[in-house]
């Protein structure tokens, strides 16, 4: 069995607001950013991409990342960076006595019906066909939401996914005029004749550290058994865009989803057969044994568990979707019992917000009432380094090089250019490469 080692990475828009329209809210918040730069879109030391999106969305994609613990840590690095700008943003804007709050909305959808992402990309081997692996792997990404799902408070009830309702295609180059479960625009940000990057639309922002896990893991392991040949069930979809609507809509798992052989089989049915697979594969992989893997392999039979049962309280510390479910349950019973009260829509949309003093997400885990995959000093270390086992670890080390003795230079995923006369540019063709007598050279160029 065969199978590419996996490089994983993740994109994540934040919605934005403040006292000031989004657009000006973000102009302050990126004012440090530009003064250093001269730019709204710039690598940082640590390795990842910082920009301001169309839309007035700051977005932060990590570096490369080859270990569950270690992406988490960056994810969330994201987040801590982000909410440093804000408290900036805030200083300045009552040094100018405008004044207000700065609020960072990790989530995929706003009240104006606005969506935004967030995108998984991971590295696999050029020779399988990205078709036809998405063939086979539309019946997990579609019900991959009853895991990992970050739940949504609409009037007609509670929705598993928040980007379920905002995909329209099933597999696409497109990213935003259609928008698809899995991307296959051929963009490898390496070597082109070894890699292909698969980067996947469909899933929704997390809070939950373990849910982030649960997600990236489970698809990691569904890619490693397609691409090692693992027999799988054929489970090609007919209608895939619709039945994840549905899915979304019950919470039970109990959805019928139908297959272009003509039979059916439910939403939950589809995510055991591929639970039950990757246990086998734990026991078959070729590799050395990974204890985060085994721990995403049983938090995913547990989540399952759940879902059959209807009991989630095993999981309500840990599933983003159970979390909600359970705290607005109550507030609505408060409420009358009505999913369409305003004020559920707003602790929904407070559930999101990353701002430690403004957020209900960060004030549960200030509280100690949910569970973690990392640790706080992990995520503090990752604002500023680099992951140390990739790609990623050059790109940091040439930033913060740079950063320290003032020199010009120009970096996006693959290249790391020092600029003017007697400068280069080095091309990192492996994402797996850590080390490169090249841009050692670069270094020693700038002092």
């Amino acid at each position: 069995m065969i199978y590419t080692r996996r490089i994983t990475g993740i994109e994540t828009e934040y919605g934005i607001a403040g006292k000031l329209s989004p657009e000006d809210t973000a102009r302050y918040l990126f004012r440090p950013i530009v003064a250093e730069y001269f730019s709204t879109n710039i690598f940082i030391p640590n390795a990842s991409r910082l920009y301001l999106d169309v839309g007035s969305h700051p977005e932060v994609a990590t570096g490369e990342c080859d270990r569950l613990g270690q992406l988490i840590a960056h994810e969330r690095a994201g987040d801590r960076i982000l909410n440093d700008l804000a408290d900036t943003a805030e200083k300045a804007l009552e040094e100018e006595r405008i004044g207000g709050h700065v609020h960072l909305i990790k989530n995929n959808v706003d009240d104006a019906g606005n969506s935004y992402g967030c995108h998984e990309n991971y590295l696999i081997g050029r020779e399988m066909v990205l078709k036809t692996l998405g063939k086979q792997l539309l019946a997990f990404m579609i019900t991959r939401q009853l895991i990992c799902g970050a739940g949504l408070v609409t009037e007609e009830g509670f929705l598993v996914s928040q980007r379920a309702d905002q995909v329209f295609e099933g597999i696409s180059s497109a990213t935003t005029r259609s928008r698809p479960i899995i991307n296959t625009r051929d963009e490898p940000h390496g070597d082109s004749s070894r890699f292909r990057r698969m980067h996947v639309i469909v899933g929704d922002s997390n809070m939950a550290e373990p849910t982030l896990a649960l997600k990236v893991g489970s698809t990691q392991l569904v890619l490693e058994m397609l691409e090692a040949g693992a027999q799988l069930p054929d489970l090609e979809l007919a209608d895939p865009i619709g039945d994840i609507r549905l899915i979304a809509r019950d919470i039970t798992g109990a959805t019928p989803v139908k297959l272009r052989d003509g039979g059916t089989i439910t939403a939950l049915a589809i995510q055991e057969i591929f639970h039950g697979a990757a246990v086998q594969w734990l026991q078959d992989r070729p590799a050395e044994r990974d204890p985060e893997m085994e721990r995403v392999v049983e938090l995913w039979g547990r989540t399952l568990a759940a879902v059959r049962s209807q009991d989630y309280s095993g999981i309500s510390r840990e599933i983003d979707w159970a979390i909600k479910l359970d705290l607005l349950s109550r507030y609505r019973d408060r409420l009358g019992g009505d999913w369409a009260h305003p004020r559920l829509a707003q602790l929904d949309l407070s559930f999101h917000n990353i701002r430690p003093a403004h957020g209900i997400y960060p004030m549960l885990e200030a509280r100690g009432l949910v569970d973690r995959w990392v640790s706080d000093e992990e995520i503090l270390e990752a604002t500023t380094t680099a992951p140390q086992s990739t790609r990623a670890a050059l790109r940091g080390r040439f930033l913060t090089r740079a950063r320290e003795t003032g020199a010009q230079v120009t970096v996006d995923w693959v290249h790391l250019k020092l600029n003017g006369e007697g400068g280069g540019m080095v091309e990192l063709a492996d994402p797996f490469s850590a080390v490169d007598e090249r841009v050692d050279a670069l270094l020693e160029k700038m002092g």
